[in-house]
């Protein structure tokens, strides 16, 4: 002993140091890994953000606002279906001719396309799904007028309400 306690007591071990920032990383990394995975869950469609929309006919939708090129190329691809009173709203940049497809989707759907100004101008009511394996076999639907929305609905939804090319949709 050197008269100041323990014969060790002044002696650092070069591997506790090492095992302290190792283990600091190791906390860090995994609290930066459950944030990231918090946020990559399916999506809980009453805990996301809804546009309200009323049809010609007064009916009221609330629909998911596709704004990003991702969440427009996904739209209902792998998605259960909607409910009557919910609906997918695609909101393109500019005006164009957007034509769509179903593959991976696993329901018909009504898929209404409006200008501008919201009028309707175009329709594909009962658009079934696609059941390729290869999606580049999938027909597209729509897309010979030119649109800025999209909107896509539980399949009958074009009928039930009565909805017909030149009306205007409120959103």
């Amino acid at each position: 002993m050197n008269g100041r306690g323990s014969p060790l007591s002044g002696f650092r071990t070069p591997g506790r140091k090492r095992y302290h920032h190792y283990l600091m990383r190791s906390c860090l990394l995994l609290i930066g890994l459950s944030l990231f995975l918090s946020g990559c869950g399916s999506r809980n469609s009453d805990s996301i953000e809804l546009k309200q929309i009323t049809l010609p006919g007064g009916k009221v939708i609330r629909a998911e606002v596709m704004l990003r090129r991702n969440d427009m190329m996904r739209g209902m691809m792998f998605r259960p279906p909607l409910a009557l009173d919910r609906g997918l709203l695609f909101v393109h940049t500019r005006a164009g001719k957007y034509s769509y497809w179903m593959s991976n989707v696993k329901v018909p759907l009504d898929i209404i396309w409006m200008d501008k100004e919201r009028h309707i101008v175009e329709m594909s009511p009962n658009t079934p799904p696609c059941l390729e394996t290869d999606p580049v076999k999938c027909p597209t639907y729509g897309g010979k007028v030119e649109s800025t929305f999209a909107l896509e609905l539980s399949a009958g939804q074009i009928a039930a309400n009565g909805l017909a090319i030149g009306q205007q949709i409120d959103f």
